[in-house]
């Protein structure tokens, strides 16, 4: 299997409608001209470096542009590792012409933009991978040798691998997405470069290290922030957690190893509002955080940003600060990102997305940040954080979806300063290295291992739903991004035998799965009812856990070695241990190796 580059395309947008525009390649060094712009395309080496310009009188809106390749010489099946976009994006492997974009399944830009750069519906037949990607076949090139293709970063713009099939011919195009972001008149931008390797003896998951290893540096990935252990409110109180929960959880936690407590969703006196407590947490924020750091623990909090509830104080004083939905040009009002009808809001739920690039914006949550941690919350765990990268009306268009939420997170980061440790959650995940100290990088666990097809909310889209499986899954295949891009957070072990439909084997082999991995190993249960059982399987998570991100620090992460052999995968290793899972029904064994 080889790439033979052929074309490039793009996609501009205007109150008449889209225009699309190609131009082939032919030769390593290009100047093309696409309607109003020019794109200058060097292909020398392993990396190609491209840039677009706008060399008309006039602004032009730029959908995406794309470097189109033919793939040649395919022994099928040929396979596609698709890394998802953002923290609860399923990430595992594909087979070109039998799996399909959940996008044609569902059709629901709503859901589609919280999981994809491009909200829109994929071609039937089309896959897709966010960022990094993997092609293998059943040829000489095989499980051994495949194929990766990486954008360099993605603070600029998103970057999207679309696998396409076109009558006999097979195409990765390498997108870069800009989301109807408007490049003025004469205006000039370098474009991420992209990285191909398709060289002899490295593996799928050895090529992915190398890839993020690279991108770590050119950006400055913040993976120096000790191993973490720490305990949530969450996955026991959900929405309901009081500040009699936290305290009495507080009091017990003195014995138990944690360094960090935090509190999660359900203090807030509305989304939006996140320095006002609600009637359940009367005695405020800073008085929680006091109490937490005289127990010698790091105040955590939980807090959703770039969100507004419609009958919040931020969003009624500032209606100027939130995104507009706009159709065909007009504006339809508040633009609408999120839906979760426990938060109630004014209306069922539906949540507003603030507006990053408008600088008063950018003021505000930069003083949140500064206001938290100044209570003492020094680790903060932003969710929901994609809400900038839905497609609306912006006060600064020129901005990509990619660079309004990297608005957001810089933001963030100067008002909470640098010492500060900062989790990504829900984050469309190539915005962001440099500014997260750690990033979720799986589904949300929840108290079962898998879910049947019935449960299925959205067509397509099952997978993102909470389930231990899906975190179990996510975990192994961006094993890769631990220590090179940030600390990996697998999201929390489960340690409780009461309210949960986990078995003690599951139980066991998400805490393994978490151990293995060398992540962020966080509590969520109620301490009340855990026994010496639990105690002794989080003594062991620590025990390998931090032996284990010893070693991704000493440039050994752990590995799924049957990364690219199954939707499912079943090896997770690291220097020292195997684990060998049965995914289905979420059993396993540890060995020292």
């Amino acid at each position: 299997m080889r790439l033979i580059p052929r074309r490039v395309e793009a996609l501009l947008s205007a109150s008449g409608g889209e225009q699309a525009l190609s131009a082939a390649l032919t030769g390593s060094e290009a100047g093309l001209q696409l309607g109003p712009l020019a794109v200058d395309v060097s292909l020398a080496g392993t990396e190609v470096d491209w840039s677009l310009a706008n060399r008309s009188d006039s602004p032009v809106r730029v959908r995406a542009i794309a470097l189109v390749y033919e793939l040649i010489d395919i022994v099928v099946p040929l396979r596609m590792f698709r890394n998802g976009y953002q923290s609860w994006s399923p990430t595992a492997i594909a087979t070109f012409g039998i799996d399909v974009d959940p996008s044609v399944l569902a059709d629901l830009e709503f859901l589609q933009a919280t999981q994809h750069a491009d909200q829109r519906r994929a071609r039937d037949g089309e896959l897709r991978s966010e960022w990094v990607t993997l092609l293998t076949d059943a040829g000489s090139s095989g499980p051994d040798r495949p194929l990766l293709a990486g954008f360099d970063g993605g603070d600029r713009h998103d970057g999207t691998f679309r696998l396409r099939a076109d009558g006999r011919t097979t195409e990765l195009w390498c997108e870069a997405f800009f989301g109807d972001a408007t490049v003025a008149a004469g205006e000039h931008r370098a474009l991420h470069g992209i990285v191909l390797d398709d060289g002899d003896g490295d593996d799928g998951p050895t090529k992915l290290s190398s890839w993020a290893i690279g991108v770590g540096h050119r950006h400055g990935a913040r993976v120096q922030a000790p191993y973490q252990v720490g305990w949530c409110s969450w996955y026991q109180y959900f929405h309901d957690v009081t500040e009699a929960h936290v305290r009495t959880n507080l009091n017990l936690a003195a014995a138990w190893p944690f360094d960090v407590f935090q509190l999660d969703d359900g203090y807030q006196r509305a989304i939006g509002d996140w320095l006002t407590t609600n009637h359940k947490f009367p005695s405020g924020l800073d008085d929680i955080a006091s109490t937490i750091s005289v127990h010698g623990l790091t105040p955590g909090v939980w807090l959703a940003p770039f969100l507004a509830a419609p009958d919040s104080q931020v969003a009624i004083r500032h209606p100027e600060w939130i995104a507009r939905r706009v159709v065909d040009g007009v504006d339809k009002g508040p633009l609408r990102t999120w839906w979760n009808p426990q938060w109630g809001g004014g209306e069922d739920g539906f949540m507003y997305g603030l507006d990053t690039t408008h600088p008063e914006v950018a003021a505000h949550l930069e003083s949140v940040a500064a206001d938290l941690v100044d209570a003492g919350f020094t680790y903060l765990k932003l969710d929901f954080t994609f809400s900038p990268s839905v497609d609306g009306g912006y006060h600064d268009q020129s901005c990509t979806p990619a660079q309004r939420v990297r608005a957001g997170f810089d933001a963030i980061r100067r008002g909470a300063g640098e010492s500060a440790f900062i989790l990504g959650c829900g984050v469309p995940l190539s915005n962001v290295v440099g500014v997260v100290d750690a990033s979720r990088i799986g589904e949300d666990v929840a108290p079962k291992w898998a879910l049947g097809p019935t449960e299925e909310i959205v067509a397509g889209y099952l997978d993102v739903q909470p389930s231990t499986q899906r975190a179990y899954v996510n975990t192994l295949t961006r094993a890769f991004m631990h220590r090179r891009l940030w600390l990996n957070d697998p999201d929390c072990i489960m340690l409780r035998t009461e309210d949960t439909e986990l078995s003690p084997a599951q139980m066991r082999t998400w805490a393994r799965t978490v151990a293995v991995s060398g992540g962020m190993a966080l509590v969520s249960d109620d301490l009340a009812l855990l026994d010496d059982n639990a105690r002794q399987v989080l003594d062991d998570v620590l025990e390998i856990g931090r032996v284990c991100d010893d070693e991704a620090i000493a440039g050994r992460p752990a590995c799924c070695d049957d990364l690219l052999d199954w939707a499912l995968p079943k090896c997770f290793a690291a220097i020292g241990y195997q684990l060998n899972v049965q995914p289905a029904e979420g059993t396993s064994t540890l060995r020292r190796s």
